[in-house]
């Protein structure tokens, strides 16, 4: 039977004070050759007392991250798809940044305002507009801040209209991209987030855009902090509230729609910490920005961060098919890092999981799973692992023997199964 994590790594006795239950699970054994295991990533319901030390949130989905690491520090129904209003120009937004960082298109190129965009997302209708006139060509850097200080709904049209000919052609390679992303479930049909059933995204998947945006487009991050914008000679202040009641708050979206509710991505930085926040689905506009603002406050009152592992530190063995040796050691690449409460009084449990048995040869380097550490029944972090050594073919004689161990688990998980 494999060792388990705790057997393998003692932790620095700075860490003593969390209670950290430590396990491997294996797929050698236990899984069929190939078959996969994977977890639920998300409970459905509010959960109080223990699982999220206490806290809970009236907002009917959230989710609390720290940016650095991608730890999960407090959901609830993360995965529940709802209409993501305003906040689907997230999505849009980093289309644009990626192109303009691809170099498709120029900050300096000019969209000329169609009448649909005009009539659908500017002044007549009667929504969030940076008010571009009619037939006028405005510049993409222009329209950014359009999108994103005055969440201009005109300006989400303007740009998907000119770089794809259509808001429906735009909007599919938004979808594209979020899959491009590992955003899996998200789906948009247009650049703006106006009211329309097949618009849906989770909390989850809008912090992991968040944090994916913070991290590779530094520089047009910096757009969400901006207080104001001024566009067609009307000044209009930024519409996130948080930038002026909120230590270190620096962006991002407010949204609206009347069957996705009222919701909030935000991200604050406090004592070199960032925290990642998106909400959705609450009744009234005022309520989602201070159940946004507790939930960062309490994540940057109560967590600080701790290293698991080391990068490139064996965080266990996955069993190897027709090797030389009958396991490899997997490490990580990047330093598993987990935000634990300060109080002590998180339980986590590390598995390892991966398709299993590893069939040889094994390169060094080879991807072959992830560990991911649970906080309860919820996923803190998970983070890629591969092979830290080579491992060959092994002889005739121990292929031999392997198959016949793979048959022998096969035939018993399907004697299980009928049970």
């Amino acid at each position: 039977m494999a060792p388990t994590i705790t057997a393998l790594f003692p932790f620095p006795t700075a860490l003593s004070r969390w209670r950290f239950l430590l396990t491997g699970l294996l797929a050698a054994g236990l899984l069929l050759s190939g078959a996969a295991y994977a977890a639920n990533q998300s409970v459905q319901g509010a959960r109080k007392a223990v699982e999220d030390g206490g806290y809970d949130t009236d907002a009917p989905t959230a989710i609390l991250i720290e940016a650095s690491s991608g730890s999960v520090l407090f959901e609830k129904n993360a995965d529940e798809l709802r209409q993501p209003s305003s906040m689907a120009k997230l999505m849009t937004a980093e289309l644009v940044f990626s192109m303009v960082a691809r170099g498709d298109i120029k900050l300096t190129d000019e969209y000329r305002v169609s009448e649909n965009a005009w009539r659908k997302g500017g002044a007549p209708a009667g929504g969030a507009t940076m008010f571009a006139a009619l037939k006028s060509a405005v510049p993409v850097s222009d329209l950014l801040r359009g999108m994103i200080v005055q969440s201009g709904n005109d300006s989400g049209m303007i740009l998907a209209e000119g770089i794809s000919g259509s808001e429906k052609a735009f909007a599919e390679k938004m979808t594209a991209r979020a899959r491009e992303l590992g955003l899996t479930k998200s789906n948009f049909v247009n650049s703006n987030g106006l009211p329309d059933s097949d618009n849906k995204m989770s909390v989850r998947e809008m912090s992991r855009l968040t944090r994916h945006m913070i991290q590779t487009y530094p520089e047009f991050y910096k757009l969400y902090a901006e207080r104001e914008f001024t566009w067609n000679k009307i000044r209009q202040t930024n519409r996130n509230p948080l930038l002026a009641t909120l230590e270190g708050a620096d962006g991002l979206v407010t949204g609206y729609t009347k069957e996705g509710g009222y919701g909030m991505a935000a991200s604050a930085v406090q004592n070199g910490m960032r925290l990642i926040v998106a909400i959705n689905g609450m009744d009234d506009p005022d309520d989602r920005v201070t159940e946004a603002k507790k939930l960062l406050e309490w994540g940057f009152k109560n967590f600080e961060a701790r290293a698991l592992f080391a990068a490139n530190q064996p965080v266990g063995y996955a069993k190897v098919f027709g090797g030389d040796a009958g396991s490899v050691a997997l490490a990580s690449k990047e330093p598993v890092k987990v935000m634990v409460q300060k109080n002590g009084s998180d339980k986590l449990i590390a598995r390892i999981v991966y398709n299993g048995p590893v069939r040889a040869p094994v390169e060094a380097g080879r991807p072959v799973g992830i560990i991911r550490v649970m906080r309860g029944a919820n996923v803190a972090v998970e983070t890629p692992i591969y092979a830290a050594e080579a491992v060959g073919t092994g002889s005739l004689t121990q292929r031999a023997i392997d198959g016949a161990s793979e048959l022998a688990v096969g035939l018993f998980r399907a004697g299980v199964a009928k049970l």
